[in-house]
C-alpha cells in the first residue's frame, strides 16, 4: 500500500485533492457550524437563547472592523488610480448597473404578484414601532452627512462614511505627489484591515452557528401563520431571482465561464449573509469573492462597499411584495399604471433609505405608505413581512453586489476580464 501511495502517477491527483480541500475547508467549516446551530435550534427551541452572546460577540467584532475596512478600501482604491477617464467611466457604469438591476427586480416582482395575486386580508397583528420619529428633512440630511466626525465611525451612518471616503480618495488623487505618503498609508490600512477580517472569520463557524441556533430556536415558528402566502411568494420568487437572474447577470458579464466563476466563489458570501442578516457584514467576504471572480481591485473596492448601502435587489423585491400586501389588505388594485410607476420610484428610494438610515426598513415602509395615501394601519403588516423576509432579502442584497461588480467590469475592462 505504501508503494502504491508513492506511485508517480498518483502524486498529482493527491496534490490536487489536498489543494481542493484547502480551498473549500473554510466553506465546509462554516456550513458545518450553521448546520449544527440549526439542529440545536430545532431540538432545544428557545433554550438556545443562551448561545446568543457568542453570536453577538462575533457580529460585534465584524461591525467594529467593517468601518475602517470600508474607509481604507474606498479611499485607497480611488487614491491609487492613475489619472484617466477610467474612474469616471467605472462610477458611471456602477450607477447604471445598480439602478438597472434594482428596477429590473421590481418589474419582475410586479409580474410575479400579477401571476400569483395576494387576495387574502391580513390579520390585525400589531407590532411596536422602533426608534424615534424624525422629520423627513432630518432623515434625508442624516442619510448623506453627520454633524460630527466621530459619528462617521458608526455603522449606522454607513452612507455618510462612504461619501466621506470617496471625498478623501479624490482629494488624495488630486493632491498628486504631495499626498504620496498618505496614499501609501491608505493602501497599507486596506491591507491590514483585510487581514483583521481574516482573523475574525476564523471564529466564523462558531459565531454563525450560535447565531443560527438562536434564530431557528426563537424566531423559526413565526414563519408560519397569517402571512404564509406573502412569505411563500417572496421566498419562491426570491429563490428564482437568486438562482436564475443572478446566473443571467453572470452570463452577461462573462458567458458560461462567468456563471461558473460566480457560483464557485459565492458560497461563503451567501452563508455569511444568511447567518448575519447584514449586507455590511458580508463586505469582506464579497471583496475576497469579487477578486476571485476576476473583478479588478479598483472596481471591487468601490462597488462592493457602495453596493452594501445603495444596491439592494432583495429590498426592491420586498418593497413590491409589501406594497401588494397592503393594497390587498385595503381592497385596492395594484395594477394601474400610476400605481406601478410610483411603485418603481418608491422602490429605488426605499432601497437607498434602508441601507443608509438606522431602522431604515421602517422608514422606507412609512415612505411608500405615505406616498400612496394609505392609513397608518398598513404599517404593522408591512413591518412584519419585512422582518420575516429579512434573511433572503439580505442574501439577495449582498450577493447581488458581486455579480453587479462583474457586470461593471465587463463594460469597463472588457469581457475577457471575467471570462
Amino acid at each position: 500500500m505504501a508503494e502504491l501511495n508513492k506511485h508517480p502517477t498518483l502524486q498529482p491527483i493527491k496534490r490536487e485533492m489536498k489543494g481542493s480541500f484547502k480551498n473549500y475547508s473554510g466553506i465546509i467549516w462554516l456550513l458545518t457550524g450553521i448546520a449544527l446551530g440549526s439542529i440545536a435550534g430545532l431540538v432545544f427551541g428557545e433554550k438556545v437563547a443562551i448561545l446568543k452572546p457568542i453570536g453577538d460577540i462575533f457580529l460585534n467584532l465584524l461591525f467594529t472592523a467593517v468601518i475602517p475596512l470600508v474607509f481604507f478600501a474606498i479611499s485607497s482604491a480611488i487614491a491609487n488610480i492613475k489619472p484617466s477617464d477610467k474612474l469616471s467611466r467605472m462610477m458611471s457604469m456602477t450607477a447604471i448597473v445598480f439602478l438597472g438591476t434594482v428596477l429590473f427586480s421590481a418589474l419582475l416582482t410586479i409580474i410575479a404578484v400579477k401571476i400569483f395575486p395576494i387576495h387574502e386580508s391580513l390579520g390585525s397583528s400589531q407590532i411596536a414601532e422602533h426608534g424615534t420619529e424624525k422629520p423627513f428633512s432630518e432623515q434625508l440630511t442624516g442619510l448623506f452627512t453627520t454633524a460630527e466626525f466621530y459619528e462617521l465611525l458608526s455603522r449606522k451612518n454607513m452612507l455618510a462614511m462612504i461619501i466621506f471616503s470617496i471625498i478623501i480618495g479624490f482629494a488624495t488623487l488630486k493632491s498628486g505627489k504631495a499626498a504620496e505618503q498618505f496614499s501609501a498609508f491608505l493602501h497599507s490600512g486596506n491591507e491590514v484591515f483585510k487581514s483583521v477580517f481574516g482573523l475574525i472569520m476564523k471564529i466564523g463557524p462558531l459565531g454563525l452557528g450560535a447565531y443560527f441556533a438562536y434564530q431557528v430556536g426563537v424566531f423559526g415558528p413565526q414563519l408560519f401563520g397569517t402571512y404564509a402566502k406573502s412569505l411563500g411568494l417572496y421566498y419562491g420568487f426570491g429563490t428564482f431571482y437568486f438562482i436564475v437572474v443572478f446566473s443571467l447577470y453572470a452570463f452577461i458579464a462573462g458567458g458560461i465561464k462567468g456563471i461558473k466563476k460566480y457560483w464557485k466563489n459565492n458560497l461563503i458570501p451567501s452563508a455569511t449573509a444568511l447567518g448575519t442578516c447584514s449586507s455590511i457584514a458580508v463586505i469582506p467576504a464579497n471583496l475576497d469573492a469579487a477578486k476571485k471572480m476576476g473583478v479588478p481591485d479598483y472596481i471591487a473596492n468601490v462597488t462592493i462597499p457602495l453596493g452594501a448601502t445603495l444596491h439592494k435587489d432583495g429590498s426592491s423585491i420586498s418593497s413590491i411584495v409589501k406594497m401588494a400586501v397592503v393594497f390587498a389588505m385595503f381592497g385596492k388594485g395594484f395594477d394601474s399604471a400610476d400605481a406601478i410607476v410610483l411603485a418603481l420610484g418608491m422602490t429605488v428610494l426605499v432601497s437607498v433609505v434602508e441601507g443608509g438610515i438606522p431602522n431604515g426598513g421602517y422608514v422606507g415602509e412609512l415612505l411608500f405608505i405615505s406616498a400612496y395615501g394609505l392609513p397608518m394601519e398598513a404599517l404593522p403588516p408591512a413591518m412584519i413581512i419585512g422582518t420575516l423576509v429579512d434573511p433572503l432579502a439580505t442574501l439577495l442584497n449582498a450577493t447581488g453586489d458581486t455579480v453587479a461588480a462583474m457586470i461593471v467590469t465587463r463594460f469597463t475592462e472588457g469581457k475577457a476580464a471575467v471570462s
